[in-house]
């Protein structure tokens, strides 16, 4: 259950020039409405139908006092290019403007000219410097219409998301890590806070919470999400205290934002000085909807946050890790799935993937090389324990990362695929990936616009909206995995 994600509440507005009928706005406006009940899209209806600047001010009041958050404008007919364009004005919060298609009616009174109205519309848009969301092709059916709502709403959550959210850090990158570090300019350029602390800050509030009442109550839960014989029972309290921490800053320093996201570093200082490794309880708060992402990634955290908004779903922080060796790709992938060996890859962390998301045989375990790193030669595995390890269970995967470069600039990419049901034979939260044309997009996307090796996962295909809101963040560049027909800019022809 995500409970760190706005609720859409959608409002629908329709308008009417002045010269033609204002009933078929209305007419049309009402057969949406009852198009997206059947959808079970819940929609405010708007009785204020606007023709004029002042219709324009009741129609907003109207819906926000009836609790909308988000809205779509919808033109009935041809539309008052002014007003209807000074709804996104002023009303604060996502708008889509969508038009209605002709064939309700006869082509004299009943013609509404909404396809021209939607050229003028998107023309003062621009003028004005004002966003909203045109569906691919914004002219349609009533059912038509209300598809495109369908589309719109995890676009709409993940604005509010976004609009609202406020990233908490817990010390520098670690060394060495310099593909976690980025300018925070781009966050304030797409209206995210952040707040950066010490990881002295983080540890003086967990010693603080030492004793807290609730810890037995959350070490039931973690235990109960486990199952017997899958944790370490000496280690729940330890973890417990950490999760109440972490929910309790959340809740302290919100400020003025609804919504949080952390960036922690976990290593190397953290699991000698607390006691464990914060994997697990980390993959814990992921699965509730706050981003907790490995080693201070600012970018991976708003990444993940973005998906969880679009998906509804939880989501994890992998790193683009290890090829698939040969000799697997042919015992257990070629010939049984559509993918060339360079389509596929490791995806991996040391275990903040949410348990929901792992095969069953899943557990708490130990961080192999923090283990080699910091504790004795040959020995039991003290504090670097923590970890939640498995294989990641098979599924339709979206990979993808927003980012701000060391220029300042916001880039993006999106690659679909899927998470094989192959064995993948080794240690930490990992799993076989496969995309199209990996290895291109590997290549001239990911080492050519020098992304960092962490990606955010989304559970399912949902690139098309992933899409739409990096537009609407107004990223210029959104990479994707391009099929052979289509070089790269960068792809040597001749290779």
């Amino acid at each position: 259950m995500l409970t760190n994600i706005p609720e859409v509440k959608l409002g629908i507005i329709a308008v009417s020039r002045d010269c033609f009928i204002i009933s078929l706005s209305e007419r049309r406006r009402a057969a949406i409405v009852e198009a997206c009940g059947k959808k079970n899209v819940n929609i405010y209806e708007c009785k204020t139908t606007v023709e004029n600047e002042l219709d324009m001010l009741r129609a907003v009041d109207e819906v926000k006092k009836a609790g909308c958050n988000a809205l779509v404008v919808f033109l009935g007919n041809f539309g008052p290019e002014t007003p209807e364009t000074l709804i996104a004005k002023n009303f604060d919060g996502p708008v889509m403007f969508a038009a209605a298609a002709e064939g309700d009616g006869d082509l004299i009174n009943g013609r509404g000219d909404a396809y021209c109205g939607m050229l003028n519309c998107s023309y003062n848009l621009g003028m004005r410097h004002l966003k909203g969301y045109i569906p691919s092709y914004p002219v349609g059916t009533a059912e038509d219409v209300a598809d495109m709502i369908v589309d719109f709403l995890p676009i709409a959550r993940t604005l509010l998301g976004l609009s609202n959210l406020k990233i908490i850090t817990f010390g520098p990158r670690p060394q060495d890590f310099f593909a976690c570090n980025a300018p925070i300019k781009g966050l304030y350029e797409i209206g995210v806070e952040i707040e950066e602390n010490s990881e002295l800050d983080l540890l003086v509030s967990y010693k603080k919470h030492a004793g807290d009442k609730r810890i037995a109550e959350v070490c039931a839960d973690m235990a109960a999400e486990m199952g017997e014989g899958k944790y370490y029972p000496d280690m729940l309290e330890r973890m417990a205290q950490f999760e109440l921490t972490l929910l309790d800053w959340a809740e302290q320093h919100k400020g003025s934002r609804k919504y949080v996201a952390f960036a922690d570093k976990c290593w190397p200082a953290f699991p000698e000085e607390f006691g464990f490794e914060p994997c697990f309880v980390n993959s814990r708060l992921a699965s509730r909807g706050i981003p907790v992402s490995c080693e201070v990634d600012i970018y991976g955290a708003l990444s993940e946050y973005i998906g969880m908004c679009v998906s509804g779903d939880t989501v994890t922080l992998l790193d683009i890790n290890n090829s698939v060796p040969a000799s697997m790709y042919h015992e257990e992938i070629e010939g049984k799935f559509p993918y060339v060996l360079t389509d596929t890859f490791m995806g991996f962390h040391c275990g903040n993937t949410p348990s929901c998301k792992m095969c069953s045989d899943r557990a708490i375990k130990y961080q192999l090389i923090q283990h080699r790193l910091l504790e004795p030669q040959d020995s039991e595995p003290d504090f670097t324990r923590g970890t939640l390890e498995g294989d990641i269970a098979a599924s339709d995967i979206t990979f993808y990362r927003l980012q701000c470069d060391s220029d300042g600039v916001l880039r993006s990419y999106i690659a679909q695929g899927e998470v094989l049901p192959v064995r993948t034979r080794s240690f930490g939260g990992i799993g076989v990936f496969a995309i199209h044309e990996m290895g291109r997009f590997y290549r001239h996307v990911l080492i050519e616009k020098r992304y960092p090796h962490h990606g955010a996962v989304a559970f399912g295909h949902y690139g098309k909206a992933l899409f739409e809101v990096m537009k609407l963040l107004g990223v210029q560049d959104i990479a994707w995995n391009q099929p052979k027909s289509l070089p790269y800019p960068t792809e040597n022809p001749w290779a």
